[in-house]
């Protein structure tokens, strides 16, 4: 089929729907497939086969995930016809996205570039089983979707409407859509002329930068207006994540380093420790950094050693913590310690909101009991990761979060939702950066006579971009209206943040290639989005570990 012949909006919407529910049951049935597989003598979920059967499990993970996203593809489709808002853009990247997915499900996922899970052979299911699940949606999807055909015409769209704040509907609202023409009007005006120099030179985010998100709003934009805030739902900060980290991911990240601290004192804190620390975070007076991971330690924070010792109405803090993302400019610090060493696990960790005067290259700690060393990242800069050694860091007695010892495992995964609901906006927005950069390059450069886009290897790769974005903007959004709607989404986040943060690799990789050599030069932005795509798969989990949660809990509900 051709372009020029797509199916009706309600045809495609029928397909898709019917697709996804294939998809799912395909899904279910390698879910089942994999448990009888783990399950121990006690007819409960090994842990030991679970760690040992890690490409099974993780393969499940990332099956479930393309099964979520063909969901709500369908969903973006349904959605947008319903309101006659399905144009020719979005009915060509639904069609794509859909065919491509469907394809990779049943012939082989990538897990990363040397990893690929396949029903049969990864996941234990026989070929008349998955055969089972390929529906004549599936199929007329499969050949009707990832065409050639459909990705030249997609190419040619995205031409003709270069200037858009994105590709296509979002499928969001007229205020959440303002947010975004907002935020990208600052992002182009403020932080996109500036981002690669910042990055060249390694320095900090200009406090005036700072100054002018505090005015827009960003720092308060999901905390209640009773403390402050804007009280926007989670979606908000998605679209403002996103436009900010299309500038400069450091900007993005700026923003929902303070979401996530309100929200773990939201979550935990006493009244008072709300009304003293919300509205300056929500105005920006305070910046906060988190102070969770240390050296030996990484995930595995139940092994965790810096400890915090009462003396009279003072907690002294002593330990090492790594990885720590703008503590020297941060007023306030949310530290994971141990209180309680009797106690073994997550069960002795306390949180403490240990406040600090701002520091500067010069003098990056100026304050007792705590020190610091930079370390040197490829990218991911403007705030700048330290290595930070406490040595008798006083933290008043009224800044222990809740007022109770032992909780701090439990208040800290309340925000594991957000985080990586927010990490996944932001790999979001850096795709879409690439995406922007290398369509750019594509239009300007020129070989034998015409410019690079006009070549169907250079065509098909912005095609696929721009239909990867925008599977991992759904998926993203999903799991924020889950969030916003008060349900349980740890797995819809986690979801949205495996796939995001490969769709983000993948944008970056796939502009520096339309580059050409010239990516590979320091002085064009490529160079530095492909630095900073590679994190989004290591923060906020790890890939590896991000797969391990999420198969856990689809073995677990089995």
């Amino acid at each position: 089929m051709s372009a020029q012949a797509a199916p009706a909006p309600t045809d495609l919407v029928t397909l898709a729907q019917e697709a996804g529910l294939s998809a799912k049951a395909l899904a279910a049935d390698a879910a089942r497939r994999v448990r009888a597989g783990l399950i121990g003598a006690d007819g409960k979920l090994s842990p030991e086969r679970l760690e040992s059967e890690q490409h099974a499990a993780h393969g499940l993970a990332w099956l479930s995930t393309y099964a979520e996203a063909i969901t709500q593809l369908g969903a973006y489709a349904a959605h947008l016809a319903g309101q006659g808002r399905l144009g020719e853009t979005e009915t060509l990247l639904v069609r794509i996205g859909l065919g491509e997915y469907l394809e990779q499900i049943f012939g082989g996922i990538p897990m990363s570039q040397g990893e690929m899970v396949r029903p049969t052979s990864s996941l234990g299911l026989k070929a008349q089983e998955v055969a089972r699940h390929r529906s004549d949606a599936v199929e007329t999807l499969i050949a009707e979707g990832n065409t050639a055909q459909n990705r030249a015409a997609l190419v040619r769209l995205i031409r003709d409407g270069q200037g858009s704040a994105t590709i296509g509907e979002t499928g969001l609202d007229e205020d959440m859509e303002a947010i975004r023409t907002e935020m990208r009007r600052f992002g182009q005006a403020e932080v996109a002329p500036h981002a690669h120099e910042w990055h060249q030179q390694n320095a900090y985010i200009p406090l005036e930068v700072i100054a002018q998100m505090a005015e827009l709003g960003v720092f308060g934009l999901t905390i209640p207006e009773e403390y402050g805030g804007m009280g926007l739902p989670k979606i908000s900060m998605c679209v403002v994540s996103e436009e900010l980290s299309r500038a400069y991911i450091g900007v993005g990240s700026l923003g929902t380093r303070s979401e996530i601290a309100a929200e773990l004192i939201l979550g935990g804190g006493t009244e008072e420790q709300k009304q003293r620390f919300l509205p300056r975070i929500a105005s920006g007076e305070v910046l906060p950094t988190a102070v969770f991971t240390e050296p030996n330690t990484g995930s595995d924070l139940a092994s965790l050693r810096t400890k915090a010792v009462k003396e009279g109405d003072t907690w002294r803090i002593t330990g090492n913590k790594t990885w720590i993302t703008h503590p020297v400019r941060a007023d306030l610090m949310t530290v994971l310690v141990r209180t309680k060493p009797e106690e073994p696990g997550h069960k002795g960790l306390s949180l403490l909101l240990g406040e600090k005067p701002r520091g500067t290259d010069e003098d990056p700690f100026p304050v007792e009991g705590l020190s610091g060393g930079e370390i040197e990242v490829l990218g991911y800069r403007g705030m700048k990761e330290y290595e930070l050694a406490f040595d008798g860091f006083a933290v008043p007695e009224a800044n222990l979060l809740g007022g109770v010892e032992g909780k701090g495992f439990a208040q800290l995964m309340q925000t594991f939702e957000s985080a990586r609901i927010q990490t996944a906006a932001r790999a979001v927005g850096v795709a879409q950066s690439a995406l922007d950069v290398g369509l750019r390059y594509a239009e300007e450069r020129v070989q034998f006579g015409k410019p690079l886009v006009s070549f169907p290897r250079v065509a098909d790769k912005l095609a696929m971009m721009a239909v990867e974005i925008t599977i991992a903007r759904q998926l993203t959004y999903f799991a924020a209206h889950q969030k916003d709607a008060g349900k349980r989404c740890d797995l819809e986040a986690g979801m949205a943040k495996l796939l995001a943060a490969r769709v983000a690799w993948a944008a970056a990789d796939n502009a520096l290639q339309i580059h050409g050599g010239n990516g590979f030069a320091l002085e064009y932005p490529v160079s530095r989005l492909l630095c900073d795509a590679r994190i989004l798969s290591i923060f906020e989990g790890a890939a590896e570990i991000q797969a391990q949660v999420i198969a856990r809990r689809l073995l677990e509900v089995q």
